[in-house]
Protein backbone atom coordinates (compact mmCIF):
# COMPACT_ATOMS: atom_id res chain seq x y z
CA UNK A 1 0.00 0.00 0.00
CA UNK A 2 1.19 3.35 -1.58
CA UNK A 3 0.61 6.38 0.34
CA UNK A 4 1.50 8.77 3.89
CA UNK A 5 0.96 7.28 7.74
CA UNK A 6 1.39 10.04 10.01
CA UNK A 7 2.77 8.90 13.96
CA UNK A 8 3.36 10.72 17.04
CA UNK A 9 7.21 11.25 17.36
CA UNK A 10 10.22 11.27 15.69
CA UNK A 11 12.17 8.90 13.43
CA UNK A 12 12.71 5.76 15.26
CA UNK A 13 9.96 5.76 17.83
CA UNK A 14 7.85 3.07 18.83
CA UNK A 15 4.95 4.17 16.50
CA UNK A 16 7.45 4.73 13.54
CA UNK A 17 8.36 0.68 14.37
CA UNK A 18 4.10 -0.08 14.49
CA UNK A 19 3.88 2.28 10.87
CA UNK A 20 6.61 -0.02 9.24
CA UNK A 21 4.80 -3.03 10.90
CA UNK A 22 1.67 -2.07 9.65
CA UNK A 23 1.83 0.18 6.71
CA UNK A 24 5.53 -0.97 5.28
CA UNK A 25 4.31 0.17 1.52
CA UNK A 26 3.81 3.67 3.18
CA UNK A 27 6.22 6.48 4.34
CA UNK A 28 6.02 7.56 7.67
CA UNK A 29 5.61 10.90 8.74
CA UNK A 30 6.74 12.06 12.20
CA UNK A 31 4.18 14.68 14.23
CA UNK A 32 4.85 16.35 17.53
CA UNK A 33 1.78 15.34 19.52
CA UNK A 34 -0.84 13.37 18.73
CA UNK A 35 -3.16 16.06 17.45
CA UNK A 36 -0.50 16.94 15.07
CA UNK A 37 -1.62 13.21 13.94
CA UNK A 38 -4.90 13.87 13.94
CA UNK A 39 -5.02 17.06 12.70
CA UNK A 40 -2.64 15.69 9.61
CA UNK A 41 -5.28 13.37 8.41
CA UNK A 42 -8.35 15.23 9.07
CA UNK A 43 -6.41 17.73 6.18
CA UNK A 44 -5.57 15.46 3.71
CA UNK A 45 -1.91 15.49 4.19
CA UNK A 46 -1.27 12.22 5.04
CA UNK A 47 -3.29 9.30 4.19
CA UNK A 48 -3.39 7.69 7.53
CA UNK A 49 -2.45 8.32 11.34
CA UNK A 50 -1.38 5.94 13.60
CA UNK A 51 -2.35 6.47 17.34
CA UNK A 52 -0.69 4.26 20.55
CA UNK A 53 -3.69 3.67 22.84
CA UNK A 54 -2.49 1.18 25.77
CA UNK A 55 0.59 -0.63 26.92
CA UNK A 56 0.18 -4.12 28.27
CA UNK A 57 2.84 -2.49 30.84
CA UNK A 58 1.66 0.94 31.79
CA UNK A 59 -1.96 1.09 30.96
CA UNK A 60 -4.21 3.61 28.62
CA UNK A 61 -2.20 6.16 26.99
CA UNK A 62 -3.42 9.81 28.61
CA UNK A 63 -5.79 11.25 26.35
CA UNK A 64 -5.91 9.67 23.35
CA UNK A 65 -9.57 8.10 23.75
CA UNK A 66 -11.30 11.09 24.40
CA UNK A 67 -9.57 12.64 21.38
CA UNK A 68 -10.79 10.07 18.96
CA UNK A 69 -14.59 10.55 19.06
CA UNK A 70 -13.89 14.70 18.49
CA UNK A 71 -11.00 13.63 15.80
CA UNK A 72 -13.68 13.38 13.16
CA UNK A 73 -11.47 10.07 12.18
CA UNK A 74 -12.71 6.57 12.52
CA UNK A 75 -10.70 3.07 13.07
CA UNK A 76 -9.89 1.17 10.38
CA UNK A 77 -7.41 -1.19 11.73
CA UNK A 78 -5.48 -2.19 14.58
CA UNK A 79 -1.83 -3.08 15.46
CA UNK A 80 -0.14 -5.05 18.23
CA UNK A 81 3.28 -3.97 18.55
CA UNK A 82 6.30 -6.16 20.95
CA UNK A 83 8.11 -3.36 22.50
CA UNK A 84 11.48 -4.24 23.29
CA UNK A 85 13.52 -1.58 25.03
CA UNK A 86 16.92 -1.30 24.46
CA UNK A 87 19.78 0.88 26.40
CA UNK A 88 21.17 3.03 23.43
CA UNK A 89 25.00 4.73 23.96
CA UNK A 90 27.37 6.96 21.98
CA UNK A 91 29.59 4.53 20.27
CA UNK A 92 32.34 3.33 22.72
CA UNK A 93 30.49 3.57 25.50
CA UNK A 94 29.78 0.75 28.32
CA UNK A 95 27.20 -0.36 30.09
CA UNK A 96 28.95 1.16 33.27
CA UNK A 97 29.63 4.13 32.09
CA UNK A 98 25.73 5.22 31.86
CA UNK A 99 24.73 7.41 35.16
CA UNK A 100 21.20 8.79 33.35
CA UNK A 101 19.04 6.74 30.85
CA UNK A 102 16.35 9.10 29.13
CA UNK A 103 12.81 8.38 27.60
CA UNK A 104 9.25 9.02 27.66
CA UNK A 105 7.47 8.85 30.99
CA UNK A 106 4.81 6.21 29.54
CA UNK A 107 8.51 3.64 28.82
CA UNK A 108 10.93 4.62 32.12
CA UNK A 109 8.18 2.28 34.29
CA UNK A 110 8.39 -0.35 31.57
CA UNK A 111 11.94 -0.81 32.11
CA UNK A 112 12.49 0.38 36.17
CA UNK A 113 13.91 -2.62 37.64
CA UNK A 114 16.90 -2.70 35.07
CA UNK A 115 17.70 0.91 35.76
CA UNK A 116 17.74 0.19 39.62
CA UNK A 117 19.88 -3.21 39.18
CA UNK A 118 22.15 -0.94 37.58
CA UNK A 119 21.95 2.34 39.49
CA UNK A 120 20.52 4.46 36.32
CA UNK A 121 19.07 7.56 36.98
CA UNK A 122 15.77 7.41 34.89
CA UNK A 123 14.88 11.09 33.40
CA UNK A 124 11.81 12.09 31.05
CA UNK A 125 12.18 13.04 28.03
CA UNK A 126 9.48 14.11 25.50
CA UNK A 127 9.86 10.74 22.77
CA UNK A 128 11.81 8.09 23.34
CA UNK A 129 13.04 8.72 20.00
CA UNK A 130 14.41 11.92 20.42
CA UNK A 131 16.23 11.06 23.37
CA UNK A 132 18.16 8.86 21.23
CA UNK A 133 18.79 11.63 18.73
CA UNK A 134 20.30 13.86 21.92
CA UNK A 135 22.20 11.59 23.29
CA UNK A 136 23.74 11.04 19.50
CA UNK A 137 23.82 14.59 19.19
CA UNK A 138 25.71 15.15 22.90
CA UNK A 139 28.22 12.88 22.77
CA UNK A 140 28.39 12.29 26.24
CA UNK A 141 28.95 8.15 27.76
CA UNK A 142 26.83 9.09 31.14
CA UNK A 143 23.79 9.20 29.25
CA UNK A 144 21.87 7.16 27.14
CA UNK A 145 18.58 6.47 25.61
CA UNK A 146 15.50 4.06 26.18
CA UNK A 147 14.39 3.35 22.98
CA UNK A 148 14.26 1.00 19.81
CA UNK A 149 16.47 -0.93 17.49
CA UNK A 150 15.30 1.35 14.63
CA UNK A 151 16.33 4.11 16.27
CA UNK A 152 19.79 3.09 17.46
CA UNK A 153 20.33 2.31 13.38
CA UNK A 154 19.02 5.57 13.00
CA UNK A 155 21.00 7.67 15.02
CA UNK A 156 24.16 5.85 14.89
CA UNK A 157 24.00 4.39 18.66
CA UNK A 158 25.40 0.94 20.43
CA UNK A 159 22.80 -0.77 21.72
CA UNK A 160 24.74 -1.54 25.33
CA UNK A 161 21.59 -3.57 26.95
CA UNK A 162 18.78 -5.41 24.68
CA UNK A 163 15.57 -6.10 25.55
CA UNK A 164 15.67 -4.63 29.15
CA UNK A 165 12.08 -4.41 30.08
CA UNK A 166 10.73 -6.25 32.81
CA UNK A 167 7.82 -8.01 31.16
CA UNK A 168 8.03 -10.65 28.73
CA UNK A 169 5.10 -9.39 26.96
CA UNK A 170 5.21 -5.80 26.91
CA UNK A 171 3.47 -4.87 23.92
CA UNK A 172 1.82 -1.74 22.76
CA UNK A 173 -2.09 -1.44 20.43
CA UNK A 174 -2.23 0.78 18.05
CA UNK A 175 -4.99 2.37 16.06
CA UNK A 176 -4.71 3.04 12.70
CA UNK A 177 -6.97 6.35 11.32
CA UNK A 178 -8.71 7.47 8.43
CA UNK A 179 -11.17 10.21 6.96
CA UNK A 180 -13.29 7.58 5.58
CA UNK A 181 -14.65 4.79 7.70
CA UNK A 182 -14.53 1.31 6.11
CA UNK A 183 -17.11 -1.48 7.62
CA UNK A 184 -16.63 -4.19 5.45
CA UNK A 185 -16.01 -7.77 6.53
CA UNK A 186 -11.88 -7.78 5.63
CA UNK A 187 -8.49 -10.21 6.54
CA UNK A 188 -9.27 -13.76 8.22
CA UNK A 189 -9.56 -12.94 11.57
CA UNK A 190 -12.50 -11.61 13.85
CA UNK A 191 -13.96 -8.15 13.98
CA UNK A 192 -13.70 -5.87 16.62
CA UNK A 193 -15.97 -2.68 16.92
CA UNK A 194 -15.37 0.18 18.69
CA UNK A 195 -18.07 2.58 19.88
CA UNK A 196 -17.96 5.72 22.60
CA UNK A 197 -21.97 5.46 24.82
CA UNK A 198 -23.73 8.08 27.26
CA UNK A 199 -26.16 6.36 29.32
CA UNK A 200 -29.35 8.35 29.91
CA UNK A 201 -30.01 9.56 33.14
CA UNK A 202 -32.15 6.85 34.91
CA UNK A 203 -31.79 4.61 37.40
CA UNK A 204 -29.33 1.31 36.46
CA UNK A 205 -29.02 2.82 33.10
CA UNK A 206 -25.14 1.66 32.24
CA UNK A 207 -26.48 -1.87 34.09
CA UNK A 208 -29.37 -2.21 31.97
CA UNK A 209 -27.31 -0.99 28.61
CA UNK A 210 -24.36 -3.51 29.15
CA UNK A 211 -26.95 -6.14 29.87
CA UNK A 212 -27.86 -6.41 25.72
CA UNK A 213 -24.17 -7.43 25.24
CA UNK A 214 -24.39 -10.42 27.86
CA UNK A 215 -27.98 -11.91 26.69
CA UNK A 216 -26.68 -12.10 22.88
CA UNK A 217 -23.67 -13.42 24.00
CA UNK A 218 -21.10 -10.72 22.13
CA UNK A 219 -18.20 -10.27 23.87
CA UNK A 220 -16.72 -7.05 25.13
CA UNK A 221 -12.97 -6.71 25.94
CA UNK A 222 -12.99 -2.90 26.78
CA UNK A 223 -14.96 -0.84 28.55
CA UNK A 224 -13.86 2.74 30.01
CA UNK A 225 -15.09 5.63 31.35
CA UNK A 226 -14.27 9.44 31.22
CA UNK A 227 -15.61 12.69 31.79
CA UNK A 228 -16.85 15.26 29.03
CA UNK A 229 -16.00 18.77 29.40
CA UNK A 230 -14.67 19.01 32.98
CA UNK A 231 -17.81 17.58 34.15
CA UNK A 232 -17.94 15.15 36.73
CA UNK A 233 -21.89 14.59 35.53
CA UNK A 234 -21.33 13.66 32.12
CA UNK A 235 -19.40 10.50 31.53
CA UNK A 236 -18.29 8.98 28.42
CA UNK A 237 -17.85 5.27 28.25
CA UNK A 238 -16.04 3.69 25.55
CA UNK A 239 -16.04 0.39 24.57
CA UNK A 240 -14.30 -2.59 22.10
CA UNK A 241 -16.44 -5.82 21.64
CA UNK A 242 -15.97 -8.47 19.32
CA UNK A 243 -17.93 -8.97 15.92
CA UNK A 244 -19.43 -6.59 12.89
CA UNK A 245 -22.57 -4.46 13.43
CA UNK A 246 -23.98 -6.23 10.75
CA UNK A 247 -23.62 -9.71 12.68
CA UNK A 248 -27.54 -10.50 14.33
CA UNK A 249 -26.59 -10.84 18.27
CA UNK A 250 -24.61 -7.62 18.37
CA UNK A 251 -27.13 -5.86 16.08
CA UNK A 252 -29.33 -6.53 18.52
CA UNK A 253 -27.03 -5.47 21.56
CA UNK A 254 -26.32 -2.38 19.86
CA UNK A 255 -30.40 -1.87 19.57
CA UNK A 256 -31.00 -2.40 23.08
CA UNK A 257 -27.92 -0.39 23.98
CA UNK A 258 -29.58 2.73 21.99
CA UNK A 259 -32.55 2.54 24.40
CA UNK A 260 -31.04 2.83 27.20
CA UNK A 261 -28.23 5.97 25.59
CA UNK A 262 -28.39 9.13 25.12
CA UNK A 263 -25.64 8.50 22.44
CA UNK A 264 -24.15 6.11 20.60
CA UNK A 265 -20.94 6.93 17.70
CA UNK A 266 -19.29 4.21 16.04
CA UNK A 267 -15.87 4.72 15.87
CA UNK A 268 -14.50 1.81 14.01
CA UNK A 269 -15.30 -1.40 12.57
CA UNK A 270 -11.82 -3.54 12.01
CA UNK A 271 -10.17 -6.47 11.75
CA UNK A 272 -8.71 -8.17 14.73
CA UNK A 273 -4.65 -8.32 14.69
CA UNK A 274 -3.61 -11.37 14.89
CA UNK A 275 -1.89 -10.87 18.36
CA UNK A 276 -5.16 -10.62 19.90
CA UNK A 277 -6.03 -13.48 22.51
CA UNK A 278 -2.26 -14.82 22.17
CA UNK A 279 -1.32 -13.56 25.68
CA UNK A 280 0.62 -10.08 24.38
CA UNK A 281 -2.20 -8.14 24.94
Amino acid sequence: MTGRIAFQGELGAYSHQACQQSRPGMEAIPSTTFEDVVDKVARGEVDLGMLAVENSTYGRVADVHSLLPKSGLHIVDEAFVRVHVNLLGVPGARLEDVREAHGHVVILPQCAGFLKAHGIKGCVSSDNARAAREVAEGRDQSKAALASELAASIYGLDILARHIEDQANNTTRFLVMSRTPDHSRRGAAKMITTFTFRVRNIPAALYKAMGGFATNGVNMTKLESYMVGGSFTATEFYADIEGHPDDANVARALEELRYFTSEVRILGVYPADRERGSGSD
